[in-house]
């Protein structure tokens, strides 16, 4: 295997400016914040899920403009079709052609707003961009912008008018944040104009997709010793033989799992991963993927949590 490029530190200062720029729109959740950031900077996908007006639209967005690029905000409708957000082949009479009008996927940075208002069958046409960052219409793929990054929110599953996401949609999204609601100072911030959308309108782009593309690929090639590697494989397997787990974690999970716990690393300024970035990210990246044998799913994070517990840490 040839070396991997030397950790040059420009990952942490993007990481570092999106911080201090999200946190300005969205006060009092800098955990959330942090592991929201560690999905961007792993080059996966974000899902943010609770209840109506916590802030996921607020959190989303403050990433949006934080990355600059282009944006495009698709909102969850059960009328929103698949090519709504793929685009379409169209006939141009002037040039005596088909020709493909791009969707609103061909961004940057793209958020699904309450992504789960819209049909199953809607909500798979992003499981090719989220999987391979291209899309295929008509025949014809459709390479997406680099970097591409996909940001959905959702309602909880019991609200009326939604559509569970199936696993394997589920599978594709890094990690699955949980906002809850705010502490009361942040709460007082946001009645007198310090926080939230007042702020949000005034903030500006503070990287690029170029600079946030490096900074992915810098992330990428974050030392991971071979003991890490072992306790990340042994979480994975723990998941698998739980008695309270019906389907454990897929092995698209294990290397989520190692590549969040490497931007969490960055985003706290190690040049290493530790066993304790791997222990931080773990419940946002695997809870969501796990299905447990009583159908519950509040009760995956304690499951993972429980196998954190017990799984041995790794020692030099």
């Amino acid at each position: 295997m040839p070396p991997r490029p030397p950790v040059s530190g420009k990952a942490a200062q993007v990481a570092a400016d999106l911080f201090a720029n999200v946190t300005r729109a969205l006060r009092g959740k800098p955990d959330q914040t942090r592991l929201a950031i560690a999905a961007l900077l792993s080059g996966g996908h974000l899902l943010i899920e609770d209840v109506p007006g916590v802030g996921k639209t607020l959190l989303a967005k403050a990433l949006a403009r934080s990355v600059g690029g282009t944006y495009r905000r698709v909102q969850g409708t059960p009328d929103l079709l698949p090519a709504d957000l793929t685009g379409v082949t169209m006939y141009r009479r002037e040039a005596e052609a088909w020709v493909f009008q791009p969707g609103p996927l061909f961004a940057n940075v793209v958020l699904v707003d309450e992504i789960n208002r819209a049909t199953p069958r809607t909500q798979a046409a992003t499981l090719e961009a989220m999987e391979e960052r291209h899309v295929t219409v008509d025949g014809r793929t459709h390479s997406l912008p680099d970097p591409f990054l996909l940001i959905a929110t959702q309602n909880p599953f019991e609200h009326a008018g939604t559509f569970p996401l199936v696993e394997g949609q589920r599978d594709r999204f890094s990690l699955v944040l949980e906002l809850g609601l705010p502490g009361r100072e942040s709460e007082r911030e946001l009645l007198t104009g310090q926080g939230g959308v007042d702020v949000l309108a005034r903030l500006q782009p503070v990287t690029d997709p170029a600079s946030l593309a490096a900074a992915i690929a810098e992330v990428h090639n974050v030392p991971v010793h071979e003991l890490i590697t072992e306790y990340v494989l042994d979480i994975a397997a723990a998941t698998r033989s739980h008695p309270g787990i019906s389907l454990g974690a897929s092995p698209r999970a294990s290397l989520s799992l190692q590549r969040v716990a490497q931007a969490h690393a960055t985003i706290v300024g190690r040049r290493f991963v530790a066993p304790d970035d791997v222990k931080r990210v773990a419940p946002a990246v695997l809870a969501h993927r796990v299905i447990m044998s009583s159908g519950d799913l509040g009760a995956a994070t304690a499951a993972i949590e429980e196998i954190l517990a017990e799984v041995a840490i790794p020692r030099n």
